[in-house]
C-alpha cells in the first residue's frame, strides 16, 4: 500500500490538509487509509466517499 509506504513523509502535509487532526489522531492513523477516512469523517462530517475523494485528490494533487 502506498499510503502506508508514504505516511511518515505525508504525515505532516496531511495536518496542513486538515487542521483540525491532532498528533494522537495521525498516531492512530498508522498509514492506514481506512483509519484515515474514518477520521475525516468524524472531524470534518464528511461522507465515505467525500473521505475517499478528498484524501485521493490531495494525494494526486501532491504527486505523493
Amino acid at each position: 500500500d502506498i499510503f502506508a509506504g508514504k505516511w511518515k513523509e505525508m504525515r505532516g502535509q496531511v495536518k496542513e490538509w486538515w487542521g483540525e487532526l491532532t498528533d494522537d489522531d495521525l498516531d492512530r492513523v498508522e498509514g492506514k487509509a481506512d483509519q484515515l477516512v474514518g477520521l475525516l469523517q468524524q472531524k470534518y462530517g464528511y461522507t465515505k466517499e467525500y473521505a475517499e475523494e478528498e484524501i485521493n485528490r490531495r494525494l494526486e494533487a501532491a504527486k505523493v
